[in-house]
């Protein structure tokens, strides 16, 4: 008889897959208050402004570590989309949290952009994407963040 080795807690998954291929119920709040936990130890300045789940118009337990979805083979990074303000210190200021933000200040997106707002397309790839998401969804100026469906 093999010993059995007890799995690394460290390395469990935070969004468990049920039988049908999909997050169990509770499973993105679950992922959500990790985030936010190990966002409150390693910046104790970055303090919540809102619920996130409430900007975040998508499914991060979709997302693997890596900031992909997809099958095995085909995976690519989750595009979404949000709204700024059109003034320079907001561009910056998101230019700073997010290195994968495109500006588009002529298109009003999917999302719906206003005349005085800038539509901004960013992308998950990379392990520290939902780190990048808690902070543009933390900025008092996003409403929404929406996945960007590039038709």
């Amino acid at each position: 008889m093999t010993a059995q080795i007890p799995a690394d807690p460290a390395r469990r998954d935070p969004c468990p897959r049920d039988g049908a291929g999909g997050c169990p119920p509770g499973a993105a709040a679950s992922v959500l208050a990790a985030v936010l936990a190990l966002i409150a130890v390693a910046a104790a300045a970055v303090e919540p402004q809102g619920p996130v789940l409430g900007v975040i118009g998508f499914d991060l337990c979709e997302i693997d570590a890596d900031g992909l979805v997809g099958p095995p083979g085909g995976k690519v990074a989750l595009d979404y989309e949000l709204c700024i303000p059109a003034a320079e210190r907001f561009v910056a200021e998101v230019q700073a949290i997010d290195d994968s933000a495109r500006f588009q200040p002529h298109s009003p997106g999917r999302i719906g952009c206003g005349p005085d707002q800038v539509l901004v397309l960013g992308n998950t790839q990379g392990p520290d994407f939902a780190f990048v998401l808690q902070r543009l969804a933390d900025l008092p100026y996003v409403e929404r963040i929406e996945r960007a469906w590039h038709e």
